[in-house]
């Protein structure tokens, strides 16, 4: 029986970020609308 083969491989730090962004930009986004559009609703 053969041993299975353990590899590494490391992802870019560049890419990490860029990708956080790529969803990080439009929840805020949404997160930021949601809130503004709820808070019409309490004062009045």
């Amino acid at each position: 029986m053969s041993e299975p083969s353990s590899t590494t491989s490391t992802t870019s730090p560049v890419l990490i970020a860029l990708a956080w962004l790529l969803v990080g930009i439009p929840l805020a986004y949404g997160l930021w609308q949601t809130i503004d559009r709820a808070s019409a609703l309490f004062t009045g």
